[in-house]
C-alpha cells in the first residue's frame, strides 16, 4: 500500500509504501497542495467515553468498548488510553476488568489501547478541584484498594491521576512509580510543600493543568503557579476553546515550554452526541451546549469533561501559541506516546504505521482524511 501526503515536519509531498505493518519506504514526489498533510497517528490519554458509551459502566461489554475504539479512529487517533473517573471501587473494578478483557479478547482494542488511565478517585473533595467527579466517592489514597484496582487491570493501569493534599500521598507516590505507574497531580486543592513532596517521590505530570480548579485562588503561590514552574512536571492540556482561554494557553506552553506539554482531548461518554441535557450519567446530570462544550447540568460555570475531539487541540495550540505544525502534531502523538512508554510511531522507514492524513483549514479543527493503524486504513472519510 502507498499513501500520498506533505510531510508534517518540512512540508514536502511524499509517498509513503506500508508493508506488514511497517513503513518500508518514503519518496520524495514534486510539491502539490493538493496533498494532505501526513503525520504520527494522535495518541490520546485521557477518553472516558464516546457517543453516549463511558466506561464507568456497569454493563459496559467487549463489543462496547470495540465500539469507542473504532469511533476514535474518525479523528486521527491511532492510540488512547480509556479513563476511568472518580467513582465507587465496585464500579472502578468492573470498568478496569471489562477493559482489560476487552484488549484479551479484541484485536481492534488491543492495537488501540496500550494501557488505561484513572483519574481519581484520589481526589480533592473541594468544590472546584474535584471539577465533575462525584463528591461522595473521592478519597485518600489506598494502596490496598489500587492494587486490587490494577490487578482487575491486568497490570494495565498507566496513569494515576491524583492530588497529593492528603496525608500519605508521598508514599503512596513513590510506591506507584516504582511499580510502574505514571503519576499526574490532578484535581487538587494542595499547596505548595504538598506539590513539592509529590514530585520528589516521583509525580511527573500534571493532569489537565488550569482545569479542575477553584473558581477563585490565591493570587500566589498556588497550585497552578507551583506545578508551572516544576520542570519535573509535564502539562496535559485541553485546548478545545472551552476548557482554557487562548491567552492561557500561550502562558502556559511559553512557562512549561513545548517539550514539556502534551495535548488531550478528556472526551466524556456524551461526547459526539448531539446538544442537550443528559440526565444519570456516571457523574451526574449534565447538557451539552451549542458548540460541543458540556457542563454540569443547571450551570454554565462547571465544566463537565469535553465534547470535541483531539483535532480541535492540534489546530487551536497553532492559533493560540504560533507554534508550527511539527510542534503542534508532535504534542498530540510522538510526546503523549513516550510519556506513557510506548515507542512513538514516527514518519520514516521502520516505523510503525500509524499515520493520519488531514487538511488544516482556516478555521475550525483538522480534518481527517484517513486514518493507518498498524498498515491498515481504518477510517476514509472518502
Amino acid at each position: 500500500m502507498r499513501i500520498r501526503g506533505r510531510r508534517y515536519d518540512d512540508g514536502t509531498s511524499i509517498t509513503v509504501a506500508i508493508g506488514e505493518g511497517v513503513i518500508t519506504d518514503i519518496t520524495p514526489v514534486p510539491g502539490d497542495d493538493h496533498d494532505p498533510w501526513l503525520a504520527p497517528g494522535f495518541v490520546d490519554l485521557q477518553i472516558n467515553g464516546y457517543g453516549g458509551q463511558e466506561f464507568n459502566d456497569f454493563e459496559l461489554t467487549t463489543e462496547k468498548v470495540i465500539h469507542v475504539s473504532q469511533a476514535m479512529d474518525a479523528d486521527g487517533v491511532t492510540s488512547y488510553l480509556p479513563t476511568a473517573t472518580t467513582h465507587s471501587f465496585e464500579m472502578l473494578s468492573h470498568t478496569m476488568k471489562s477493559l482489560a478483557t476487552a484488549c484479551e479478547a479484541s484485536t481492534e482494542v488491543a492495537r488501540r489501547v496500550p494501557g488505561f488511565h484513572l483519574e481519581g478517585p484520589y481526589i480533592s473533595k473541594q468544590d472546584g478541584p474535584r471539577g465533575a467527579h462525584p463528591v461522595e466517592h473521592c478519597r485518600p489514597p489506598d494502596w490496598a484498594e489500587f492494587q486490587r484496582l490494577q490487578e482487575a487491570a491486568g497490570g494495565r493501569i498507566r496513569i494515576l491521576t491524583l492530588s497529593p493534599e492528603y496525608d500519605g500521598a508521598a508514599a503512596f507516590i513513590a510506591k506507584a512509580v516504582a511499580s510502574g505507574v505514571l503519576i499526574a497531580i490532578g484535581h487538587t486543592a494542595a499547596d505548595s510543600d504538598q506539590i513539592r513532596a509529590a514530585v520528589d517521590a516521583g509525580a511527573t505530570m500534571s493532569t489537565h493543568l488550569g482545569n479542575g480548579a477553584h473558581g477563585q485562588i490565591r493570587r500566589h503561590p498556588n497550585y497552578i503557579w507551583d506545578q508551572l514552574a516544576e520542570d519535573r512536571l509535564v502539562a496535559s492540556l485541553i485546548v478545545d476553546g472551552h476548557h482554557l482561554p487562548a491567552a492561557v494557553v500561550k502562558s502556559f506552553v511559553r512557562s512549561k515550554t513545548t517539550e514539556r506539554c502534551v495535548l488531550v482531548s478528556d472526551l466524556v461518554g456524551m461526547a459526539g452526541m448531539p446538544p442537550g441535557q443528559y440526565r444519570n450519567t456516571s457523574i451526574g446530570n449534565i447538557e451539552i451546549l451549542d458548540g460541543g462544550k458540556i457542563v454540569l447540568g443547571g450551570q454554565r460555570q462547571y465544566l463537565a469533561g469535553a465534547g470535541l475531539p483531539i483535532t480541535y487541540g492540534v489546530a487551536n495550540i497553532m492559533r493560540f501559541t504560533d507554534c508550527n505544525l511539527q510542534t503542534a502534531i508532535e504534542m498530540a502523538s510522538i510526546r503523549p506516546a513516550e510519556l506513557i512508554g510506548q515507542t512513538p510511531a514516527q514518519l520514516e522507514v521502520g516505523s510503525r504505521a500509524d499515520l493520519v492524513a488531514f487538511d488544516l483549514p482556516d478555521t475550525g479543527p483538522a480534518k481527517v482524511r484517513q486514518t493507518i493503524n498498524r498498515g491498515e486504513v481504518v477510517f476514509d472519510a472518502a
